[in-house]
């Protein structure tokens, strides 16, 4: 594929819609069933921090970021990250996660966590939560459950359930 001009800009209040979209497209109903969707529905995505992905005027991507606590330690929940079927593999997930986390970091955020497949996170610093370290309001594959530190050391002595709490001002 030739190379796309893509354009990644924060997420707007008139882009719920088209991303609600994109998500059903994307994840389908059982998206409402998924064990990060509990923690989403304790608070809502931090617009500061969620951006779109354009190719032109059309959005082909979407990533948001909810504060939760682990414990009583803020961190970030990452997600959803999709990106439309027919753009996948061309960078766009790639583009939205650098974007993210580098707003997250400016930000003074220290932690994100996520439940994803390692292998196309680990890129972006992911590793696996040590068994037990975090609990999720709900099951979850202990080898999809992944953090990133922002700040070195900063997932040291966290532990304890996930929560959903509201963004900062």
């Amino acid at each position: 594929m030739t190379e796309l001009p893509i354009t990644v800009v924060p997420e707007r209040p008139a882009d719920g819609e088209a991303i609600e979209k994109l998500h059903r497209r994307t994840f389908g109903p059982g998206r409402f069933t998924r064990t990060a969707f509990r923690i989403r529905e304790q608070a809502p995505h931090d617009p500061k921090l969620s951006f779109t992905a354009h190719v032109g005027t059309m959005m082909v991507g979407s990533v948001r970021l909810t504060a939760v606590t682990i414990g009583t330690t803020p961190a970030l929940l990452l997600g959803p990250l999709t990106v439309e079927p027919p753009f996948r593999s061309v960078g766009i997930g790639a583009r939205l996660m650098e974007v993210s986390m580098d707003a997250a970091r400016a930000a003074g955020h220290r932690l994100i966590i996520l439940v994803g497949d390692a292998p196309y996170y680990k890129r972006f610093g992911f590793r696996h939560v040590p068994p037990g370290r975090v609990v999720m309001p709900g099951p979850v594959d202990p080898a999809r459950l992944l953090v990133a530190e922002l700040v070195p050391g900063a997932f040291e002595g966290v532990s304890g359930p996930a929560r959903g709490t509201a963004p900062a001002p």
